[in-house]
C-alpha cells in the first residue's frame, strides 16, 4: 500500500503542480502590469542607466551620468536623464519571440517536480540542490540575455519546487 501512496504523491506533485505554477505566473504578470510605471524614485528604473553605462554611453553634455537622490533632481536633469535613456533604448537587442525563450518548460517542470518530490520522499534533500543546479546551468544562456525570462524562470522554479516539497512533505507526514 505504501507503494501506491508514493506513486500517487509523485503524480500529484508532478501533474497538479503545473496549474499551480501557471496560476502564480499569471498572478505575477497581472501584478506587474497593474503597477505604476517606473519613476525616478524607483530603484529598478536605473536599468536604463545600467544599460547606458554597459554600452559605453555617456551622460548629457558628454559627462558621465551622476548618481544623485531622486528628490534632488531638477526637472531639467530629469528630462536629460530621460532623453539619454531614450537614446540608449534603440541600441538594446530586441527581445526574442515569446515562444523561443524557455522552450520545454512544461516537460522540465514536470521532471523537476518529480525529482524534488522523490528527493523529499527518499529523505535526500541534497538532491534538490542538484536539480536546481542542473536547471540553472541548462538555462543560463537563455536567462543572461533576457531579464523578463529570468524573472519568470525564478518565479516558476520556486513555485514548482515549493509545490513538490509541500506535497511530498504532507504525504510523508500523514500517509507514509
Amino acid at each position: 500500500m505504501e507503494f501506491v501512496w508514493i506513486v500517487l504523491t509523485l503524480a500529484a506533485a508532478a501533474v497538479l503542480g503545473w496549474p499551480v505554477t501557471a496560476a502564480v505566473l499569471r498572478l505575477a504578470r497581472a501584478v506587474e502590469n497593474s503597477g505604476p510605471p517606473f519613476s525616478d524614485a524607483d530603484p529598478a528604473a536605473d536599468q536604463d542607466l545600467d544599460a547606458q553605462l554597459s554600452a559605453g554611453g555617456r551622460g548629457s553634455a558628454g559627462t558621465a551620468p551622476q548618481h544623485s537622490k531622486p528628490s534632488l533632481r531638477t526637472p531639467a536633469a530629469s528630462t536629460a536623464s530621460t532623453a539619454s535613456a531614450a537614446a540608449v533604448a534603440p541600441q538594446r537587442r530586441s527581445a526574442p519571440a515569446p515562444g523561443s525563450v524557455l522552450r520545454g518548460g512544461l516537460v522540465i517542470g514536470v521532471l523537476e517536480r518529480l525529482a524534488v518530490a522523490a528527493s523529499v520522499l527518499a529523505s535526500e534533500p541534497v538532491a534538490i540542490a542538484y536539480v536546481v543546479a542542473i536547471k540553472g546551468l541548462g538555462r543560463y544562456a537563455e536567462l543572461k540575455d533576457t531579464p523578463a525570462a529570468a524573472e519568470r524562470f525564478i518565479i516558476g522554479t520556486l513555485t514548482s519546487m515549493l509545490w513538490a516539497v509541500g506535497v511530498a512533505a504532507a504525504a510523508r507526514a500523514f500517509l507514509l
